[in-house]
């Protein structure tokens, strides 16, 4: 076999690997919400969100131990071990009684997350420099295994329960999965050949750690945090919010919780090719920008709010001899008034882009009352109605999907051009940065939909996540741009591979690449 088809074969095999690792990985969105809706266990939002977050965090953790594992020993033993491993937790779930045995199979089962560090490294050893961003973003697409749970998992559940009447063959589902793992771990050791990084060979684990001093190593894990970790976070969390907002059955919010998922991996592979082609720079920024426009306008709750409105005065004193529907006759003079239901109802069943809003007014005397100049007649009610339609709401998450997609690869882009020895270890700490988003994620939002009775508050936090990540960009490159008496016009090309710059004395660890 030459070296482009080994090249050709490790790519797929460890992008349909991790395809299925991340459909694990994010099992817990659909079983939980299906647990908790058929009432076998009693968990409420914040113990959901520890469950959903839970195989996230293991994932994270440990993608930074996988990514040196794999730049010393080699990725073809690494993932085919990684597999393995994953598969027995996987198993267990399908065996547990109680919400502790659930949290522990959880935390089992989410090293399949660290699947992610180990395709880095072992699939950019066999692509040049040039190519590499297409490459990873081809591996990346592999985020789309959150589809595959959220439009399959749901199905699944249906036909092993026989529609619910047997709930409790509900356990199988993880054992299938399990099987699926151990069967991916066979192919792959089987179709694939090992190929290690050159610089990694005789470093100790200390200087193979080396690069994590450099705070561009941080940063690129906050872009992280917003771009892969929220995206983790939503892929599960949505199932759970178009059930408890908008009353939809499972398997249509894991079908709509599908837009958001699927067209994120596969448009990952574009990616990689857009950073390669425009510069992950450029790619970032409007990564950002998208990301702020869409989250603010999802950040606006369905709501329906009355509050007082216009009201009808009287503009001379006087008795009242008249109180009709639409007026008040006072003395001489008639006034009209506004009664509720005189125009159409708002209809839930239209699509309604802004607020809607309308008033009415209620007679505040009587007959024979006694007025005064600019004394109350009628007093006002305005009602405010947003419908939060959603067909809108999925286009904006959608959006929100795409872009973030994009910005997966952009971020990955920088980490061959600097790190070109280290993929792994650098790899593995940005992902171990940005996959505590996807753990940090569901607790928050179940903390704060807890707290605060509004399932949009997520949306408040990913507008100003998004905000602080575009300044910090841009904080970055005014200063570069400064320093090196360059525009931003002439330095928005992606950066050379070499030569790096070298760090300032007494900067050790300071953002010293064109951002």
């Amino acid at each position: 076999m030459s070296e482009r088809s080994r090249a050709a074969t490790a790519l797929a095999m460890s992008t349909l690997a991790f395809t299925l690792c991340f459909a694990v990985w994010t099992l817990n969105g659909v079983l939980v919400t299906f647990l908790v809706e058929n009432g076998l266990f009693r968990w409420d939002t914040a113990q959901i969100g520890w469950l959903i977050g839970i195989p996230v965090l293991t994932g994270s953790v440990m993608r930074l131990p996988v990514g040196l594992l794999t730049d010393r020993f080699g990725g073809r033993k690494v993932y085919t071990i990684l597999l393995l491993l994953a598969a027995l937790p996987t198993w267990l779930l399908g065996s547990v009684q109680s919400y502790q045995g659930f949290l522990l199979a959880s935390l089992g089962f989410g090293l399949s997350g660290a699947a992610f560090a180990v395709g880095i490294a072992y699939s950019s050893v066999w692509f040049s420099k040039a190519h590499q961003g297409t490459a990873l973003g081809i591996f990346g697409a592999g985020n789309a295994g959150s589809a595959l749970t959220s439009m399959g998992a749901p199905f699944l559940l249906k036909k092993l329960t026989a529609g619910g009447a047997n709930l409790e063959a509900w356990r199988m589902l993880p054992k299938l999965y399990a099987a699926v793992l151990l069967i991916m771990a066979v192919v792959f050791f089987l179709t694939t050949h090992e190929k290690k990084a050159e610089g990694a060979k005789g470093k100790t684990f200390v200087q193979m750690l080396s690069p994590l001093r450099h705070l561009r190593v941080w940063r690129f894990g906050l872009y992280y945090f917003l771009v892969f970790g929220c995206f983790v976070a939503l892929a599960q969390w949505l199932i759970p919010y178009y059930v408890g907002v908008y009353g939809m059955s499972l398997a249509m919010a894991g079908l709509l919780a599908s837009l958001f998922s699927l067209p994120s991996g596969l448009i990952r592979a574009a990616g990689g090719w857009m950073s390669d082609r425009f510069g992950a720079r450029a790619v970032m920024y409007w990564t950002f920008g998208l990301s702020i426009f869409a989250c603010a306008a999802l950040m606006v709750p369905r709501m329906s709010i009355e509050s007082p409105g216009p009201s009808v005065l009287a503009q001379v004193g006087g008795i009242v001899t008249e109180v009709a529907p639409g007026r008040i006759v006072v003395g001489d003079t008639t006034y009209a008034f506004r009664m509720k239901g005189a125009e159409p109802e708002v209809q839930n069943e239209r699509l309604l882009v802004l607020p809607q809003s309308r008033f009415w007014q209620t007679p505040a005397v009587k007959v024979g009352d006694r007025v005064k100049k600019k004394q109350l007649l009628a007093s006002g009610t305005t009602h405010v109605f947003f419908q939060a339609n959603v067909w809108i709401f999925t286009f904006l998450v959608f959006v929100v999907g795409i872009v973030w997609g994009i910005g997966k690869a952009a971020v990955y882009r920088y980490i061959p051009d600097y790190f070109p020895d280290e993929v792994g270890v650098v790899g593995g700490i940005v992902g171990v940065i940005g996959g505590l988003g996807g753990f940090v994620g569901p607790i928050l939002f179940g903390y704060l939909l807890k707290a605060t009775g509004l399932w949009t508050t997520m949306w408040l936090f990913l507008t100003v996540l998004s905000v602080i990540c575009l300044v910090w960009l841009h904080t970055v490159v005014r200063r570069l741009t400064r320093e090196q008496n360059e525009t931003l016009f002439t330095r928005f090309e992606h950066p050379k591979p070499a030569p790096v710059p070298a760090l300032a004395p007494g900067l050790a660890g300071a953002d010293a690449e064109p951002a």
